[in-house]
């Protein structure tokens, strides 16, 4: 069976689309991934996660649990996303990073550093979060805001 011969449907509203099993780098079986995504053979993709869409996981990052990676975004460098999470859009999570909980991080969102976004957190828009900077809980934050150093937000 090469690879198109298996189809995945994502819950992306876009119905199964050709789809394959992850090598991770420790020979583990990974989540399902898009023929249309680029995985590294670096990154780790739990069994239960998924990458669809035109997006990119590279380096040594790690998408894990329940999450759903899609659209553009891309996930890199050391970057941990876990639980129920969702990156889209344009979305940018690097660096050495952590999106978890049910977060939400979309449109053109950066997060990286060594920042945190967890819970239940929304994070779009321009919106930027770096250094030590943490966002959690039921906290939203959008446009074209910047969270950074050792800021915390929480509602």
């Amino acid at each position: 069976m090469t690879k198109t011969d298996t189809t995945y449907d994502f819950g992306d509203g876009r119905g199964p689309v050709p789809a394959h099993r992850h090598a991770n780098p420790d020979g583990t079986e990974g989540g399902w991934v898009a023929e249309t995504a680029q995985v590294s053979p670096s990154a780790y993709v739990g069994p239960d996660a998924r990458v669809c869409g035109d997006t990119q996981v590279y380096g040594n990052a790690r998408v894990c649990g329940n999450a759903l990676v899609y659209g553009n975004a891309r996930v890199c460098g050391n970057a941990l996303v876990c639980g129920d999470t969702q990156v889209y859009g344009n979305a940018l999570v690097c660096g050495n990073a952590l999106v978890c909980g049910d977060a939400l991080v979309c449109g053109d969102a950066l997060v990286y550093g060594n920042a945190r976004v967890c819970g239940n957190a929304l994070v779009c828009g321009d919106t930027q979060v770096y250094g030590n900077a943490r966002v959690c809980g039921n906290a939203l934050v959008c446009g074209d805001a910047l969270v950074y150093g050792n800021a915390q937000r929480q509602p």
